[in-house]
């Protein structure tokens, strides 16, 4: 078993051996040698050397290299969503994390007066949007599920129905808590049955990229997501894919300065600049992210490699006895959350550190209806690095003492 985790070691990890730096683009005399740690997690991720290279050059905001830069990554964004701005969509990058582009959202786009918003929660993440509306004092109500169960449409439309004051809709697209992949399509035809001037955020985050996504057919007023995620760059910023008709309705919406939309918008579309320092190395290395997702093929491509990944992960930790917390049908690519074993070997923080040691990262629980820990499936990772962890996992187990294959304890589901 050592053996075979040293030669898939070596095979996964030989690529990654060396990383030599540029300068302006070019090679410099030195180079850092060693390996790299795999991220599994659902961001930030593993990137490639070349995403890596890309922001070793300094840019003045200000520059025409850079601003054709954002200008770039702004219309490749679109592309990617299936729309343009000739179709009315608009592409605004918010400097900061992906919660950020979330609080300015929701800040920006629900209106002051008579606003109120929907959150469709089941996880963590639907759950800060409803924080988001509480710091923000929004009003707002939200239709709750547990973090192994997906959304139904029924319960939206009847919440919708009975509340005729609600003016916006929010859900999460990848619910990363859990690794559910909620139906934002259906929910938006919904919403849009209801009624058709009610407004709809989704929280696309650790999706956008993997799983495609049409703004006008699924009546998505605002999507959001981050540069660290799918499409593979680094954290720094993230962008929201707006509906320009809505956009434009929302002067004096604002609740901060910083986090305006509109406004953001406005300051690009006027200059091409940002209002405020813009994070000028990450959008470099997220160019440069995007011209590897278009070389393996957009999100057909991309999801392909994520999905085998997944599948391969799946399929292997069954093998060594983990049941998956979610039903098979709620699963997504993204992140899997596995059950963790009742041997009273086992030792969560033992399995981590040993991963940890040998450059695999993995994600701990964040759950509440059963102990459980999560592995990513995105990020510069390929299936042969998928064999790695599971050979590492199966040796760290037996070097535990834990009986293979492990028991898992299953939980209500009521």
């Amino acid at each position: 078993m050592l053996a075979a985790v040293g030669r898939a070691c070596r095979a996964s990890l030989r690529s990654r051996s060396t990383l030599r730096f540029f300068s302006a683009n070019k090679p410099v005399a030195y180079a850092v040698t060693g390996r790299e740690a795999l991220l599994f997690t659902p961001g930030p991720l593993t990137t490639s050397p070349a995403v890596k290279q890309a922001m070793l050059q300094d840019l003045g905001s200000r520059d025409d290299a850079f601003l054709k830069v954002v200008k770039d990554v702004r219309t490749k964004l679109l592309t990617a969503a299936g729309a343009s701005k000739e179709q009315g969509y608009e592409c605004i990058i918010m400097q900061g994390s992906g919660t950020f582009a979330v609080e300015a959202t929701i800040g920006s786009a629900v209106p002051r007066k008579n606003g109120k918003m929907l959150i469709v929660a089941n996880g963590a993440y639907g759950e800060r949007m409803a924080k988001i509306c509480e710091v923000l004092g929004i009003d707002h109500t939200v239709v709750r599920y547990k973090d192994f169960q997906v959304p139904k449409v029924d319960d939206v439309v009847r919440a919708l129905r009975a509340d005729p004051s609600i003016t916006t809709v929010g859900c999460i697209h990848s619910e990363t808590t859990s690794g559910a992949i909620n139906d934002i399509h259906a929910i938006g035809l919904a919403v849009k049955a209801v009624n058709p001037k009610i407004h709809y955020i989704v929280d696309a985050m650790s999706s956008f990229g993997a799983y495609p996504v049409n703004l006008e057919a699924s009546n998505i007023s605002y999507l959001v997501s981050s540069s660290n995620k799918c499409i593979e760059g680094v954290p720094g910023f993230a962008f929201i894919l707006a509906k320009r008709s809505v956009l434009e309705t929302t002067q004096g919406y604002a609740r901060s300065l910083s986090l305006n939309v509109l406004d953001q918008w406005k300051g690009l579309e006027a200059s091409g600049q940002f209002r405020f320092t813009p994070p000028t190395h990450s959008l470099l290395a997220f160019h440069q992210a995007l011209v590897e997702f278009e070389q393996e093929g957009g999100v057909e491509g991309r999801g392909a490699r994520y999905r085998s990944n997944q599948q391969k992960l799946a399929d292997g930790m069954a093998r060594l006895g983990f049941k998956s917390y979610l039903e098979s049908s709620a699963q997504g690519c993204i992140i899997t959350t596995f059950l963790e074993p009742t041997d009273s070997n086992y030792d969560f923080k033992k399995l981590y550190d040993a991963l940890a040691a040998k450059g695999l990262v993995i994600y701990p629980g964040k759950l509440t209806a059963a102990p459980s820990f999560r592995i990513g499936s995105i990020g510069r990772l390929f299936p042969r690095d998928v064999e790695v962890l599971l050979l590492v996992v199966e040796q760290t187990l037996r070097d535990m003492g834990v009986s293979l294959p492990v028991q898992c304890k299953d939980f209500d589901r009521s």
